[in-house]
């Protein structure tokens, strides 16, 4: 069983009679649908939509939360969060914790016992727990980050900077990150908006490549023009942001899609819903 350990990352303490509301009014994830013993993805946006923070989310007693994010965000968000509360009974800190233990595959439900160890719920086709404590002391987190790239399951950092993204374009739609059926929350209109008229165009595909691939935030390009950046790379594997339509207009033509100089194929994750669009772009519109 596949095994690391994270140390860039932190956890950050929601509870109190009003924790839930407090947090169901202003996240995307639909706290409703939040089962004990999972992580979800979400997100705290701007008015306008844009990702302001991203995290994982988990029960951790009765009327306490859990939020996963990177630990150099975590003191913004604390601050964020307490901006946000007002006077409701929630009591909000970042905890001590130093590391966030993963391990994945067919045997990793096992470790899947207590209350500090939770399901990583964006995975669909392969278990993923994650242990909140200070036990363990080995695994390395490139395997995993090799992992994560494969399964098209996008971070902010890497593959996005907080700030630039939409949870559509972070495929947070279909991870469990949004949801659509709760009441409003803050940005909710706009991303209501983009579901409803299905207008994401931005999308994260899969990068596959015959050499390594170059760094993060490289420019995607097709005859020199732009369709998206290169985020978190594993060798020649690697995730994008990239314009869907004018990826599928690049397809269609048979042309070249670049990273910096490095000839590269993309690909919609294999679990994600949505498809290359029927109508794209021509030259003069990309």
């Amino acid at each position: 069983m596949p095994f690391a350990l994270l140390k860039d990352r932190a956890l950050i303490s929601v509870s109190g009679p009003d924790a839930e509301h407090f947090l169901q009014n202003i996240l995307t994830t639909d706290l409703d649908t939040l089962h004990i013993g999972e992580a979800r993805p979400g997100a705290l946006l701007t008015p306008q939509g844009k990702i302001l923070f991203d995290f994982l989310i988990s029960r951790a007693g009765e009327n306490a939360f859990r939020l996963e994010c990177r630990a150099d965000i975590a003191a913004d968000f604390v601050r964020r969060l307490m901006l946000y509360k007002l006077r409701a009974k929630a009591e909000i800190a970042k905890t001590d914790q130093a590391v966030v233990a993963i391990a994945w595959g067919d045997d990793s439900t096992s470790s899947h016992a207590d209350s500090n160890s939770v399901l990583d719920k964006r995975f669909t086709d392969a278990a993923v727990t994650r242990t909140y404590d200070d036990t363990a002391n080995v695994g390395e987190p490139a395997p995993w980050n090799a992992f994560r790239i494969a399964n098209g399951i996008a971070e902010s950092g890497t593959d996005y900077q907080l700030g630039d993204a939409f949870p559509h374009d972070v495929l947070l739609d279909e991870t469990g990150g949004v949801g659509f059926k709760k009441g409003c929350y803050v940005g909710q209109e706009v991303v209501s908006r983009m579901q409803h008229r299905g207008t994401a165009r931005r999308r994260v595909l899969i990068v596959s490549a015959g050499h390594p691939l170059p760094a993060s935030g490289t420019e995607l390009t097709v005859e020199g023009r732009p369709l998206g950046t290169l985020g978190s790379t594993a060798g020649t594997a690697g995730l994008a942001i990239a314009r869907i339509d004018r990826v599928k207009s690049a397809l269609d033509a048979g042309q070249e899609i670049l990273a910096g100089e490095v000839p590269v194929s993309l690909a919609i994750p294999a679990w994600a819903k949505f498809g290359f669009p029927q109508e794209t772009v021509g030259a003069e519109g990309a």
